[in-house]
Protein backbone atom coordinates (compact mmCIF):
# COMPACT_ATOMS: atom_id res chain seq x y z
CA UNK A 1 0.00 0.00 0.00
CA UNK A 2 0.86 3.61 -0.21
CA UNK A 3 1.50 5.89 2.36
CA UNK A 4 -1.47 7.64 1.34
CA UNK A 5 -3.72 5.00 1.86
CA UNK A 6 -2.31 4.10 5.20
CA UNK A 7 -2.62 7.32 6.35
CA UNK A 8 -6.63 7.44 5.17
CA UNK A 9 -9.23 7.37 7.43
CA UNK A 10 -10.63 4.38 8.77
CA UNK A 11 -13.31 3.80 6.50
CA UNK A 12 -10.87 4.27 3.23
CA UNK A 13 -8.15 1.89 4.72
CA UNK A 14 -10.99 -0.99 4.50
CA UNK A 15 -11.54 -0.19 0.78
CA UNK A 16 -7.41 -0.27 0.25
CA UNK A 17 -7.61 -3.47 2.40
CA UNK A 18 -9.91 -5.07 -0.19
CA UNK A 19 -8.36 -3.75 -2.79
CA UNK A 20 -4.85 -5.05 -2.30
CA UNK A 21 -5.41 -7.63 0.22
CA UNK A 22 -4.39 -10.58 -2.44
CA UNK A 23 -1.16 -8.36 -3.32
CA UNK A 24 -0.40 -7.88 0.37
CA UNK A 25 1.49 -10.45 3.11
CA UNK A 26 0.69 -7.46 5.73
CA UNK A 27 -3.05 -7.83 5.43
CA UNK A 28 -5.35 -10.63 6.13
CA UNK A 29 -7.05 -12.26 3.00
CA UNK A 30 -11.04 -11.04 3.10
CA UNK A 31 -14.49 -12.54 1.55
CA UNK A 32 -16.56 -9.97 0.16
CA UNK A 33 -19.11 -8.12 2.74
CA UNK A 34 -22.01 -9.98 4.17
CA UNK A 35 -24.72 -9.17 6.38
CA UNK A 36 -23.49 -10.06 9.76
CA UNK A 37 -24.73 -12.62 11.93
CA UNK A 38 -26.15 -11.69 15.80
CA UNK A 39 -23.74 -13.12 18.07
CA UNK A 40 -24.65 -16.30 20.14
CA UNK A 41 -25.45 -15.30 23.80
CA UNK A 42 -23.12 -14.90 26.85
CA UNK A 43 -22.07 -17.59 28.77
CA UNK A 44 -24.30 -17.92 32.14
CA UNK A 45 -23.39 -15.50 34.25
CA UNK A 46 -21.81 -13.16 31.61
CA UNK A 47 -23.40 -9.84 30.56
CA UNK A 48 -23.16 -7.65 27.23
CA UNK A 49 -22.34 -3.73 26.46
CA UNK A 50 -22.39 -1.96 23.16
CA UNK A 51 -20.49 1.08 22.86
CA UNK A 52 -20.06 3.21 19.50
CA UNK A 53 -17.48 5.46 19.36
CA UNK A 54 -15.83 5.59 16.25
CA UNK A 55 -14.04 3.04 14.16
CA UNK A 56 -14.87 0.37 15.86
CA UNK A 57 -10.70 -0.95 15.59
CA UNK A 58 -9.40 0.97 18.27
CA UNK A 59 -12.25 0.88 20.47
CA UNK A 60 -12.16 -2.80 20.14
CA UNK A 61 -8.57 -3.24 21.07
CA UNK A 62 -9.36 -0.92 24.36
CA UNK A 63 -11.67 -3.04 25.56
CA UNK A 64 -9.90 -6.43 24.77
CA UNK A 65 -7.36 -5.42 27.56
CA UNK A 66 -10.05 -4.81 30.18
CA UNK A 67 -9.81 -7.54 32.91
CA UNK A 68 -13.23 -9.67 33.32
CA UNK A 69 -14.21 -8.92 29.14
CA UNK A 70 -14.35 -12.30 27.80
CA UNK A 71 -14.85 -11.10 24.45
CA UNK A 72 -15.49 -7.99 22.22
CA UNK A 73 -16.38 -7.80 18.46
CA UNK A 74 -16.89 -4.82 16.16
CA UNK A 75 -19.89 -4.43 14.43
CA UNK A 76 -22.56 -2.01 13.22
CA UNK A 77 -25.59 -0.79 15.39
CA UNK A 78 -28.40 1.62 15.09
CA UNK A 79 -30.05 0.35 11.72
CA UNK A 80 -31.20 -2.84 9.86
CA UNK A 81 -29.87 -6.43 9.09
CA UNK A 82 -30.37 -5.13 5.59
CA UNK A 83 -27.82 -2.44 5.41
CA UNK A 84 -25.02 -4.01 8.22
CA UNK A 85 -22.01 -4.75 6.25
CA UNK A 86 -19.50 -2.26 5.96
CA UNK A 87 -19.86 -0.68 2.26
CA UNK A 88 -23.87 0.42 3.41
CA UNK A 89 -22.55 1.92 6.57
CA UNK A 90 -19.93 3.62 4.80
CA UNK A 91 -22.37 6.03 3.22
CA UNK A 92 -23.38 7.25 6.69
CA UNK A 93 -27.11 7.26 5.84
CA UNK A 94 -27.89 3.73 7.16
CA UNK A 95 -28.82 4.96 10.69
CA UNK A 96 -25.71 2.48 12.04
CA UNK A 97 -22.91 3.27 14.20
CA UNK A 98 -19.56 1.45 14.11
CA UNK A 99 -20.04 -0.28 17.40
CA UNK A 100 -18.37 -2.87 19.57
CA UNK A 101 -20.38 -5.95 21.57
CA UNK A 102 -18.33 -6.33 24.94
CA UNK A 103 -19.38 -9.83 26.45
CA UNK A 104 -17.66 -9.46 30.43
CA UNK A 105 -18.46 -10.92 33.97
CA UNK A 106 -19.90 -8.46 36.39
CA UNK A 107 -18.12 -10.39 38.92
CA UNK A 108 -14.40 -8.96 37.52
CA UNK A 109 -15.53 -6.09 35.47
CA UNK A 110 -18.76 -3.65 36.47
CA UNK A 111 -21.02 -1.75 33.66
CA UNK A 112 -19.83 1.36 35.39
CA UNK A 113 -16.34 0.77 35.33
CA UNK A 114 -16.68 0.41 31.59
CA UNK A 115 -18.43 3.00 31.17
CA UNK A 116 -15.59 4.85 33.05
CA UNK A 117 -13.07 3.62 30.45
CA UNK A 118 -15.19 4.67 27.43
CA UNK A 119 -15.45 8.21 27.87
CA UNK A 120 -11.79 8.75 29.50
CA UNK A 121 -9.85 6.48 26.71
CA UNK A 122 -12.08 5.37 24.15
CA UNK A 123 -13.01 8.13 22.47
CA UNK A 124 -14.13 11.77 22.82
CA UNK A 125 -17.57 12.02 23.64
CA UNK A 126 -17.28 15.45 22.62
CA UNK A 127 -16.91 15.33 18.94
CA UNK A 128 -20.32 15.16 17.03
CA UNK A 129 -20.42 12.95 14.56
CA UNK A 130 -16.39 12.72 14.51
CA UNK A 131 -14.03 10.91 15.55
CA UNK A 132 -10.23 11.94 14.46
CA UNK A 133 -9.49 11.83 11.01
CA UNK A 134 -12.94 9.86 10.86
CA UNK A 135 -16.37 11.63 10.16
CA UNK A 136 -19.97 11.05 9.02
CA UNK A 137 -22.80 9.66 11.56
CA UNK A 138 -21.24 5.97 11.54
CA UNK A 139 -18.78 7.23 13.59
CA UNK A 140 -20.86 8.76 16.62
CA UNK A 141 -20.40 8.21 20.08
CA UNK A 142 -23.49 6.24 21.23
CA UNK A 143 -24.39 3.88 23.81
CA UNK A 144 -27.03 1.11 23.13
CA UNK A 145 -28.39 -0.40 26.12
CA UNK A 146 -29.59 -3.91 26.85
CA UNK A 147 -31.80 -2.63 30.01
CA UNK A 148 -33.56 0.09 32.00
CA UNK A 149 -30.41 -0.49 34.48
CA UNK A 150 -27.89 0.17 32.28
CA UNK A 151 -29.91 3.08 30.64
CA UNK A 152 -29.80 4.38 33.92
CA UNK A 153 -26.07 3.82 34.66
CA UNK A 154 -25.17 5.65 31.59
CA UNK A 155 -27.82 8.74 32.09
CA UNK A 156 -25.97 9.04 35.84
CA UNK A 157 -22.53 8.72 34.49
CA UNK A 158 -23.03 11.50 31.27
CA UNK A 159 -24.70 13.66 34.54
CA UNK A 160 -21.96 13.37 36.98
CA UNK A 161 -19.43 13.76 33.98
CA UNK A 162 -21.02 17.15 33.27
CA UNK A 163 -21.43 18.18 36.83
CA UNK A 164 -17.95 17.91 37.25
CA UNK A 165 -17.25 19.45 33.82
CA UNK A 166 -14.82 16.76 32.74
CA UNK A 167 -14.74 18.00 29.55
CA UNK A 168 -14.72 21.54 28.07
CA UNK A 169 -17.57 21.09 25.68
CA UNK A 170 -20.96 19.32 26.09
CA UNK A 171 -20.83 15.73 25.54
CA UNK A 172 -23.00 14.46 22.69
CA UNK A 173 -23.31 10.88 23.57
CA UNK A 174 -26.43 9.27 22.19
CA UNK A 175 -28.09 6.79 25.02
CA UNK A 176 -30.16 4.52 22.25
CA UNK A 177 -32.17 1.21 23.16
CA UNK A 178 -30.18 -1.67 21.59
CA UNK A 179 -32.44 -3.53 19.39
CA UNK A 180 -30.13 -5.52 17.75
CA UNK A 181 -26.08 -5.86 17.68
CA UNK A 182 -24.69 -7.36 13.82
CA UNK A 183 -21.50 -8.38 13.74
CA UNK A 184 -19.00 -6.69 11.16
CA UNK A 185 -16.93 -8.74 8.56
CA UNK A 186 -14.07 -10.71 9.61
CA UNK A 187 -11.40 -8.51 8.55
CA UNK A 188 -12.67 -5.80 11.02
CA UNK A 189 -11.93 -8.13 13.63
CA UNK A 190 -9.49 -8.01 15.65
CA UNK A 191 -8.16 -5.26 13.69
CA UNK A 192 -5.30 -3.73 15.48
CA UNK A 193 -3.68 -7.27 16.73
CA UNK A 194 -3.80 -8.27 12.91
CA UNK A 195 -1.65 -4.65 11.63
CA UNK A 196 -0.08 -3.34 14.70
CA UNK A 197 2.18 -1.41 12.68
CA UNK A 198 -0.23 0.37 10.15
CA UNK A 199 -0.37 4.14 10.45
CA UNK A 200 -3.46 5.06 11.04
CA UNK A 201 -3.50 2.60 13.77
CA UNK A 202 0.00 3.43 15.31
CA UNK A 203 -1.42 7.13 15.33
CA UNK A 204 -4.80 7.10 16.57
CA UNK A 205 -5.24 3.72 18.11
CA UNK A 206 -2.35 2.49 19.75
CA UNK A 207 -2.34 5.52 21.75
CA UNK A 208 -5.60 4.60 23.02
CA UNK A 209 -4.65 1.16 24.75
CA UNK A 210 -1.24 2.93 26.39
CA UNK A 211 -3.36 5.57 27.77
CA UNK A 212 -5.82 3.09 29.16
CA UNK A 213 -2.50 1.00 31.02
CA UNK A 214 -1.90 4.33 32.58
CA UNK A 215 -5.25 5.48 33.47
CA UNK A 216 -6.67 2.34 34.65
CA UNK A 217 -3.43 0.08 35.27
CA UNK A 218 -6.23 -1.94 37.60
CA UNK A 219 -8.24 -2.73 35.10
CA UNK A 220 -5.59 -3.13 32.26
CA UNK A 221 -4.76 -6.99 31.13
CA UNK A 222 -1.52 -7.58 28.32
CA UNK A 223 -2.75 -9.58 26.12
Amino acid sequence: MSGSILFAACGKINNAVETVAAQSNDVVAVSKPVVSQTPKTPAKGEQTAVFAGGCFWGVEAVFEHIKGVSNVESGYSGGTAKTADYESVSAGETGHAEAVKITFAPAQVSYEQLLKVFFAVAHNPTTLNRQGPDTGAQYRSAIFYSDEEQKRLAESHIAELTRAKTFARPIVTQINALDAFYKAEEYHQNYLVRHPNEPYIVINDQPKVENLRKTFPDLYVSK
